[in-house]
């Protein structure tokens, strides 16, 4: 396996490796990603959800997201790494299909699409970069009904 040789290559597999993480619903992995410093409080802002603040409090939503979601799979576009010491910015868009649970056994729920544009703040440490912050908004998609208002007549 190569290792990443700069900090960016380094920040990107760390940011793929937070979405392959709640892909497989490795909660452990995915709470290892995420900052563990005492004078630095992490943030989670989920699309539609409050700020969440504090280690308990982010871990616990995503362990409620993984609890409840069957399926989950992201393919990030326009990803764009930008590093300023020990502190670095991810911005991304979220492609997601998710699933939740089905009406019967061993079945797969209906599967929803959804767009999110995310920000992911790291922080460098002797383990690496580690997830510092993490805000998601939901991309608002124009309805058919507005496309038919602004055709000319």
């Amino acid at each position: 396996m190569n290792r990443p040789r700069t900090d960016a290559e380094q920040i990107e597999r760390a940011n793929t490796a937070f979405y392959e993480a709640m892909e497989r619903g490795d909660f452990d992995e995915l709470s290892d990603l995420w900052l563990n410093d005492d004078d630095s409080e992490i943030s989670c802002v989920h699309p539609g959800w409050p700020v969440l603040s504090g280690r308990g409090e982010v871990l616990r939503s995503y362990a409620l997201i993984m609890a409840n979601t069957d399926y989950i799979q992201f393919f990030l576009t326009d990803t764009k790494v930008s590093v300023a010491g020990d502190t670095a910015l991810v911005t991304c868009t979220e492609n997601i299909l998710s699933g939740g649970p089905a009406e019967e056994a061993g079945e797969l729920g209906p599967l929803v699409g959804q767009l999110v544009v995310a920000t992911n703040v790291f922080r460098r440490t002797p383990d690496g970069w580690k997830v510092w912050s993490h805000h998601g908004s939901p991309v608002l998609a124009e309805s058919d009904e507005e496309e038919d208002d602004e055709a000319p007549s």
